[in-house]
């Protein structure tokens, strides 16, 4: 009796386990991660053209984006439960914190943590690129953490969408290319706006889909301001402003001809736009997901067209 005792003991341990790994398995939302990679892929793949490219540094960039976007995750999901904006009724993927599967302290200590690794993270970088990549490292973590949390959330000020494309645009590209090549060209300049603008519209059907949910929760995102009619077109404006920055760049010799094969993701990209005109709710996960993945095809077949020019 005593070893069937022992051996219960044992079981319920490792189902334990297993459960809270599933739960920060949930809570770190692996499906956002090729998104976040985008736009240091499209920076990599300019300074790969241009004769920069370094591995140490790009693969540092890759990982700090990467738990940049767990860390922020992880703020989202502890500090809406704590305004009381996700329920019962959220329409997107499972919050672990609203569910009950992890507690507030377990999800924050999570969140210093993924920070704390990719400050050091910046560190390298920073010894790399100097003062300018320790001013984007600083403001991305804390605007990470302002997205819900702090006495200013920028998410419930309808600022989300314009800092979204500041950080997986702007900071994401030119900051990768400056890494590695100590200047910012004008053509990594020209392609923050392609992946800033679809990584932004990821946003935007999220809001979409919560809209209702976020104004009774007194979260006034910019598409609770606008409404569901104006939010469904600023969709397809990011989406569309994306795709014709190549073309316009390629015309101005900017970017050559062969950038255009990032168009290959446009069945993707077409197909999360039906999505969002045509459905509501729930349904608009699936626009959600279909966007992540035309952001990151857009990236690594831009790259492709640079390798072919």
């Amino acid at each position: 009796m005593p070893f069937d005792c022992a051996q219960g003991e044992i079981i319920g341990e490792i189902t334990l386990n297993r459960q809270t790994l599933q739960a920060w398995g949930l809570a770190i939302r692996p499906r956002t991660l090729p998104a976040a990679a985008a736009g240091v892929v499209m920076g990599s793949a300019l300074a790969w053209h241009d004769g920069f490219f370094r591995v140490d540094a790009a693969l540092a960039c890759l990982f700090a984006a990467l738990l940049l976007q767990i860390g922020s995750n992880l703020a989202n999901d502890v500090f809406d439960f704590e305004r009381g904006t996700d329920t019962p009724e959220r329409l997107g993927p499972t919050r672990v914190t609203q569910a009950g599967l992890l507690t507030p302290s377990q999800v924050k200590g999570g969140m210093v943590v993924v920070f704390a690794v990719a400050a050091l993270l910046g560190v390298y970088l920073a010894w790399l690129g100097g003062l300018p990549i320790i001013l984007i490292g600083v403001a991305a973590i804390v605007s990470a953490i302002a997205y819900t949390g702090g006495p200013f959330p920028l998410g419930y000020h309808g600022l989300g969408d314009i800092f979204v494309f500041i950080f997986f645009g702007l900071a994401s590209v030119a900051g990768t290319y400056y890494v590695q090549s100590g200047s910012v060209s004008t053509a990594a300049w020209w392609m923050t706006i392609p992946p800033g603008l679809i990584i932004t519209a990821i946003l935007v059907v999220n809001n979409l889909r919560d809209i209702d949910n976020d104004r009774k929760g007194g979260k006034h995102t910019l598409a609770v301001r606008i409404g569901e009619r104006a939010t469904k077109i600023q969709y397809l404006i990011c989406m569309v402003i994306a795709y014709l920055i190549l073309p316009i760049a390629a015309w101005m010799g900017i970017v050559s001809w062969f950038s255009l094969l990032a168009w290959g993701s446009l069945p993707i990209a077409w197909r999360a736009a039906q999505t969002v005109f045509t459905q509501k709710g729930r349904p608009l996960n699936a626009a959600l997901a279909a966007t992540g993945q035309a952001a990151f095809v857009f990236s690594v077949l831009f790259w492709v067209g640079m390798v072919v020019s």
